[in-house]
């Protein structure tokens, strides 16, 4: 339960709202700034393709005239490194053999024989996206022919109006505190993205805290019960030290502070103080009775204030509590 008094933690914690999560989705950490942002992606990072005309099958070499060697010149990445294949008679001059090679080289490109009615082919795939993924041959003298080569595109999109492209789908500094992760490309839709607190995350830590705290009271209230068959309490029910114990948790529950806009102890929070000590989360609200989810929709700095910076006796004693439970 010490999540409540971290500065960092859920009371802190931002959430994204994508109004089309099939364009795209975001998370947004500790300090994202809250506003509204508007997003068109025009276009997705792709990796980048090539592949040659089909031949009768893989296995056989497509070295011509009687050559016995070859080479190509592979490069990887728009303005990125070129690779120099030299192609050898009975070592990869077929594409079954030269896809193995280019797989052991680890350029991060993958290499595969796709068959299909009209014979086999050599497809080549980059493993980046992007153009650091692009691929090209500027050279070849075998007889291979390598059709033109697809992808290798860098994402496209504008946020507020600002153009911006991206290497890869996900996309880290654009908004401060964000990560988007854009799922499809849709350049004529505008995608409303809202940053603010993350009332989910808040609301569990908080009823965690009540469930841990009920527990707490439950196992000590059980104590003080009299069995009315035996007319006895329990094993510590005459214990002065549990009863001092059980007095103190009750004070810390109703202990107030000053100021925080009205949010002063946690009857004001939304949660209740039932007769047997016990807290229950407010769920419905009325004029003179806050609930917990209206109170984090439109005070969650205040609420975190009140969990981690209020002054006097009650603060270390309810995060004792909390953090041995």
């Amino acid at each position: 339960m010490l999540s409540l008094a971290n500065a960092h933690g859920p009371l802190a914690s931002q959430s994204a709202t994508s109004s089309q999560n099939n364009i795209l989705t975001a998370s947004a950490q500790v300090g994202a700034q809250p506003g509204i942002h508007q997003i068109t992606v025009s276009s997705l990072a792709t990796t980048g393709t090539l592949y040659t005309n089909p031949l009768t099958d893989g296995d056989t070499s497509f070295l011509t005239d009687g050559a016995t060697t070859g080479n190509i010149q592979l490069q990887v990445g728009a303005s990125g490194t070129t690779h120099d294949i030299v192609i050898t008679q009975g070592v990869n001059d077929t594409i079954s053999t030269l896809a193995s090679y280019i797989n052991d080289q680890k350029w991060g490109v993958a290499a595969s024989i796709v068959t299909d009615a009209g014979g086999a082919r050599l497809a080549l795939y980059s493993q980046s996206t992007g153009t650091p993924g692009a691929l090209a041959i500027v050279n070849n003298d075998t007889g291979l022919t390598f059709n033109a080569p697809v992808g290798g595109t860098n994402a496209s999109l504008t946020i507020d109006g600002v153009p911006l492209s991206s290497a890869t789908n996900t996309v880290t500094g654009a908004i401060s505190g964000v990560t988007l992760n854009l799922a499809s490309a849709s350049p004529s839709t505008t995608v409303q993205l809202t940053i603010g607190p993350d009332a989910a995350a808040a609301t569990l830590a908080i009823s965690n805290f009540v469930d841990a705290y009920n527990s707490v009271i439950g196992i000590i209230n059980t104590q003080f019960t009299v069995n009315a068959a035996t007319n006895t309490q329990g094993p510590l029910g005459a214990d002065s030290t549990l009863r001092s114990l059980q007095s103190s948790l009750l004070n810390d529950v109703t202990y107030s502070i000053a100021g925080n806009s009205g949010l002063v102890n946690l009857a004001s929070l939304g949660i209740d103080l039932n007769n047997d000590g016990t807290l229950a989360v407010n769920q419905t609200a009325t004029d003179t009775h806050p609930s917990l989810s209206n109170v984090l929709a439109t005070n969650p700095s205040a609420v975190q204030s009140f969990f981690q910076n209020i002054q006097g006796p009650a603060l270390p004693t309810i995060s004792t509590m909390t953090s041995s439970t």
